[in-house]
């Protein structure tokens, strides 16, 4: 918290009661070489979690937990994470976001090479179904693999899981140039590709490129697209839905 140039490198965090490494305020930091281990049935046994923090690099770092391997919060900008396993968990994520009005955005995150495996999700960002502003911007994903991982590419706006306050409500988070480049493997899932985007904020300058992902057993995967522009290139398995 609130520390600049900080390094954690090759240590194994077990069993934590709730999140394993909170990252809150920091300039500068480095995690590299960490190993985490929860059971899958955890509850928010976040592996790594980072909010309000800039120019933070996690690399080299296998997290299996009962809740997101890496979980990025409000006001976090040049993120670098980069050769990951993650699995068991809920993946890597940007949110939940807009929760609290005036919340700060998130910006130039970069994840670059990760395996993830009996996830349930995978590369997902989101924001809840209110109304509060907020913003994510320039996120790219490239060289990931996925290995039975539920909804491996995913953008839910409409985010309420205890259906309180949210219902019938559009999320004000803007979400826009996010590029996923070189994803690949198996979906637990029919729906592979699910941009699920807020009415009065619709996603835009999505980037598809080489994308081949199938659903287990080898059968075509889909794609889903509510309130979302964007555009291909290369391979695009499932087709696009833009």
């Amino acid at each position: 918290s609130q520390s600049k140039g900080v390094s954690v490198k090759q240590l194994t965090l077990l069993d934590s009661k709730e999140f394993h490494m909170t990252i809150f305020d920091c300039t500068g930091m480095t995690v590299q070489g960490v190993r985490i281990i929860a059971p899958a049935d955890s509850p928010n046994t976040d592996g790594i979690h980072a909010s309000h923090s800039h120019h933070v690099r996690i690399l080299n770092t296998t997290i299996g937990t009962g809740d997101d391997c890496i979980s990025l919060g409000p006001g976090t900008s040049d993120m670098l994470i980069r050769d990951i396993k993650c699995g068991p968990g809920h993946g890597i994520s940007i949110g939940s976001l807009g929760w609290q009005d005036g919340e700060e955005g998130v910006r130039n995150v970069t994840v670059d090479r990760a395996v993830l495996k009996g996830t349930t999700n995978g590369l997902r960002i989101k924001t809840w179904a209110m109304p509060n502003s907020g913003s994510v911007t320039n996120v790219s994903f490239s060289r990931v693999t996925m290995n039975r991982v539920g909804n491996p590419i995913l953008v839910d706006q409409n985010y309420c899981p205890r259906k309180v306050d949210c219902p019938g409500n559009s999320s004000g988070v803007q979400i826009s140039d996010l590029s996923y480049t070189d994803i690949k493997g198996s979906s637990a899932t029919p729906v592979a590709v699910k941009f699920n985007c807020s009415g009065t904020n619709p996603c835009s300058g999505i980037k598809l490129k080489n994308i081949r992902l199938r659903y287990r057993h080898q059968r075509p995967a889909q794609a889903k697209c509510q309130n979302a522009v964007g555009s291909v290139s290369g391979e695009v398995t499932p087709p696009s839905c833009f």
